[in-house]
């Protein structure tokens, strides 16, 4: 199964779900397709798709996945990196009215160097990553949120 995560934003990322519906079309996808839309109304007849999730329900989700496709959201990445699933990052883009900024751009880069995922800024990319994303082998994610954490509480403490 394939999770598709598009977070909470407030504003569509319908590219995405043009492409994986395409990719679905084209036989590139064959797995069975859940999307958690959230704000992006899409309609499609494969892929089963819900504007959100009950945490519970996206926690069963996650660890059933085999592969997870996401928007660069970091909680998004991190929740999918640390149960050590394959993921492929795509960023919103400020130019498509996707978020207020590019900064997924850096978000996705920095775990894509580091070799956590696969990512890119491009739909048109996804048919080639998940055409190659069987031998892709993830580097393993440690969380750093204990050292963030230690930093947070001995600046309160010191301040």
């Amino acid at each position: 199964m394939i999770l598709v995560l598009l977070g909470t934003q407030n504003n569509s990322f319908e590219r995405l779900l043009n492409k994986i519906n395409e990719c679905i079309e084209k036989n590139i996808i064959t797995d069975h397709v859940i999307v958690q839309a959230g704000h992006t109304k899409f309609t499609s007849d494969k892929m089963e798709i819900f504007d959100f999730i009950p945490l519970a329900k996206m926690n069963t989700l996650l660890n059933e996945a085999d592969l997870i496709i996401t928007h660069g959201g970091v909680g998004s990445i991190t929740s999918a990196l640390k149960l050590g699933k394959k993921v492929i990052a795509v960023s919103r883009l400020k130019e498509f009215n996707e978020h207020v900024n590019n900064h997924q751009i850096q978000i996705i880069d920095a775990f894509d160097a580091n070799g956590y995922l696969k990512g890119t800024h491009n739909v048109d990319d996804i048919e080639e990553i998940l055409k190659n994303i069987s031998s892709f082998k993830p580097t393993k994610f440690i969380s750093n949120t204990g050292n963030i954490l230690n930093i947070v509480s001995e600046f309160i403490d010191n301040n």
